[in-house]
């Protein structure tokens, strides 16, 4: 059960590749290029320019570059360490996810002067994916990089929501929040997006480099009283931000500031069409299969113990589904950071549902980011069953104090029960696979 969980995860990730959804997207018969159902006549632009940050940037880079490599004038793109892939013409800067580091500001500083070079009849084309708010790290006036390192550590520590930490992003910066878009005005922007958000939310994905931004100061100043964090960030932050939220620094461009008519974004790839394909490739195995939510939010450990609710009931009662079953759901939680450990939400979620379901029934249970990477580890995440705990005390390991530690990673090290799979060419936020009742040989 554990390698068939595996074979629909593999099987999702196919279905969200990152170059062949773009090459899905994007198709040019001679000077006819179609992104979506927009047409664009090449013969009209005399520089063509591919800028972009994201995990799944540079397999995106590798589509655009066998589409249009004889119109390609320049390009740079900024990517995760480790996820690059060979590229002719579009250069590529690899840089520090999650925190940012000076090599992503280099790469910012490099597609922001690539955007404002753009003229009228240019063609600025933006690959974006998860990952792409960390890897394009340009601070705003008055702030310098070690301010931003800290105030996204500080964030993620707190159990912000990645639409709360990506809206302080944005006015922390002067490259997000529509920023992007402005710089290259009056250029004509395709921007073509891998998303990893809920909802699929454009403002969000990346922190919005390319559309206008709906987030406000007023709103990030509330998030900072929301989570205490007043007196924990650097002062040059919080300064900022209390001074936009009283109209003394200049907003981000809002709705109706930008000129939509030169703007198109596209989303080629999400988590709901991964979620698709592994429904199908459970259903060619023989399972009774349910699609839960592309949309599962919430702090890690609380969406576990649902999660493994729902797989008790199916064990016990075959509702909502029938054994041989497989519940699959899509989303990013939240993890609460009590202790010193290292994990990822996914690992988290793993420990979590299988202290839930201990020597119950046959149920295993799989929680993996598409991107290949749970927080600042090797793994992607786990793979449980009903008697991981059981095998784990065998050891003498305390599946609760790993997990009041916030430490599945060596938890998992040691029951051999981490999912790693390196970089995957996609990122589509997490999926979680529940199988229930398969017979075992």
């Amino acid at each position: 059960m554990h390698k068939l969980a595996e074979d629909i995860l593999h099987a999702a990730l196919n279905a969200v590749n990152a170059k062949n959804c773009v090459a899905a997207h994007l198709t040019r018969t001679g000077n006819r290029l179609l992104a979506g159902k927009k047409e664009f006549d090449l013969s009209g632009f005399e520089n063509i320019h591919v800028i972009g940050a994201g995990k799944a940037t540079a397999h995106m880079a590798a589509a655009v570059e066998s589409i249009l490599e004889d119109r390609i004038t320049s390009g740079i793109i900024t990517v995760k360490y480790d996820h690059t892939v060979p590229l002719k013409i579009i250069r590529t800067i690899e840089a520090g996810h999650p925190v940012p580091d000076e090599n992503g500001v280099r790469g910012a500083h490099l597609i922001l002067e690539t955007a404002k070079k753009a003229g009228e009849k240019d063609l600025v084309i933006c690959l974006l994916s998860g990952g792409g708010s960390a890897l394009m790290p340009l601070a705003a006036p008055g702030l310098s990089l070690a301010e931003k390192q800290e105030t996204i550590r500080h964030l993620l520590a707190c159990g912000a929501a990645i639409e709360e930490i990506n809206a302080i992003r944005k006015h922390l910066s002067a490259i997000k929040g529509g920023q992007l878009a402005k710089a290259a005005a009056p250029a004509t922007m395709i921007t073509l997006i891998v998303s990893d958000v809920v909802g699929d939310k454009l403002d969000v994905i990346a922190s919005g480099p390319t559309v206008e931004d709906t987030s406000t100061f007023a709103l990030c100043l509330e998030i900072i009283k929301k989570y205490e964090l007043a007196g924990r960030l650097p002062e040059p932050a919080v300064k900022r931000i209390r001074q936009g939220a009283n109209h003394r620094v200049a907003e981000t461009p809002k709705p109706g500031e930008l000129n939509r008519d030169k703007l198109f974004n596209l989303i080629v790839a999400g988590n709901f069409a991964a979620l698709c394909a592994a429904a199908g490739h459970a259903r060619l195995l023989g399972y009774n299969t349910l699609i839960l939510s592309s949309m599962i939010e919430g702090y890690t450990t609380e969406t576990a113990r649902f999660h493994a609710a729902i797989a008790k009931q199916v064990s016990d009662t075959s509702h909502p589904a029938a054994p041989p079953a497989c519940i699959i759901s899509g989303g990013e939680t939240t993890v609460r950071i009590q202790g010193n450990g290292l994990g990822g939400r996914n690992q988290e979620f793993c420990l979590a549902t299988a202290i839930e379901i201990q020597n119950h029934g046959n149920i295993v249970i799989l929680c993996a980011g598409t991107d290949g990477t749970d927080g600042p580890t090797d793994a992607a995440g786990a793979i449980v069953d009903s008697g991981t705990i059981r095998r784990a005390a065998e050891l003498g390991l305390d599946a609760k104090d790993f997990l009041m530690k916030n430490d599945s990673y060596h938890f998992f090290k040691q029951t051999g029960e981490l999912l790693v799979t390196g970089p995957t060419g996609t990122n589509v936020m997490d999926m979680r696979i529940m199988l229930i009742g398969k017979p075992v040989p």
